[in-house]
């Protein structure tokens, strides 16, 4: 705890301990760098100062703002358990661990760190860090990804809180395991626990957390269709399947099996549509694939220009196409071809 007293960080939402703000910087920090996250902890804040506010947002203003941060079902989520908060708790947070769970979204972690932070609740948080700092120091080699794991590290936790404050206990475990054990160039010569950890002692500190399992990386490949009316408009549609991006909007596609070329895609039965009605074969408009990595998808894209005979129905110009919430990748790409 004197680590974390004099090491600890300045963040807008440890000064003010207000539930809200450490639900919103949760949700955006959950597979997101906290120097990414951050200004958009900001802009939900100055959009959405209160969560009664967030539940009366359109969803899609909700995934606009979201936009670039990836892993858009937390935005869905924030605005499901908003509206949740606002028809069944008349407005108000969630105070006990028990009732945060009940929020779509919000997992043990998520539920402990609101619990302990805000509301003094003696809930131990098992993030990335702990499991990395708690597994270093006490030679812990059970699997991180396995089923036991997550009981017996926040067991192991409770144990270590007892008789601090919980709030600052989790906060120290987590800023400990994200500024000093590292998952890489650790500072284990900086580091206050060094002579009684057992991983440092073994020289094995590059061997903690273990894991078992190896992630399935899925390899997809997606041809957009940027179409061009007579009158330089465009189209997109929204991706209402449960897959990535949902809800967002996207210029047609046709997935195709490998990465094809104009007379591949031409064949393909999901271009046929499009083929019919346009007025040249489509053009490739990017030479070299766009690779997007997810996190289980690795995507190579190509974007193709069809230009048509008729205007698309709902069909959108250059300013309107720029309002829509879109998958990063599209944004880049309607950043460089429809300028202001």
């Amino acid at each position: 705890m004197v680590w974390y007293g004099e090491n600890k960080r300045d963040f807008p939402w440890r000064n003010s301990k207000k539930p809200y703000h450490v639900w919103l910087s949760e949700i955006i920090l959950q597979q997101t760098r906290l120097q990414q996250g951050l200004p958009y902890f900001h802009k939900f804040i100055d959009a959405f100062p209160t969560v009664v506010d967030l539940a009366n947002a359109p969803e899609e203003q909700v995934l606009k703002l979201w936009q670039g941060l990836g892993y858009y079902s937390r935005a869905r989520n924030l605005l499901f358990s908003a509206q949740w908060i606002v028809e069944h708790n008349a407005g108000k947070f969630p105070n006990t661990h028990k009732d945060l769970l009940k929020l779509k979204g919000v997992g043990d972690y998520t539920a402990s760190a609101i619990a302990s932070i805000c509301f003094e609740e003696s809930e131990a948080v098992v993030d990335g860090n702990v499991y990395r700092f708690l597994s270093r120091y006490f030679g812990i080699d059970l699997p991180i990804d396995s089923s036991p794991a997550h009981a017996f590290f926040k067991a192991k936790a409770t144990e270590l809180m007892q008789g601090e404050s919980p709030g600052d206990f989790n906060q120290a475990m987590m800023e400990f395991g994200a500024l000093q054990c590292t998952p890489k160039l650790t500072k284990c010569s900086s580091c206050p626990f060094v002579a009684s950890c057992l991983a440092y002692q073994q020289g094995k500190v590059d061997q903690f957390p273990v894991k078992a399992k190896k992630t399935k990386v899925r390899k997809r490949y997606f041809n957009y269709l940027v179409i061009k009316s007579p009158t330089e408009k465009t189209f997109l549609q929204k991706r209402t399947g449960k897959d990535i991006w949902q809800n967002l909007y996207e210029f047609p596609l046709v997935e195709s099996e490998i990465l094809v070329n104009q007379k591949e895609l031409s064949e393909l039965k999901a271009f046929a549509p499009w083929e019919s009605a346009a007025n040249k074969p489509p053009k490739l408009l990017n030479s070299n694939p766009i690779k997007h990595l997810l996190s289980h998808q690795q995507l190579q894209i190509q974007f193709w220009s069809v230009e048509t005979q008729h205007e698309p129905k709902k069909a959108l110009d250059h300013r309107e196409i720029k309002t829509l919430p879109v998958p990063v990748v599209i944004a880049d790409f309607i950043e460089k071809h429809y300028p202001d």
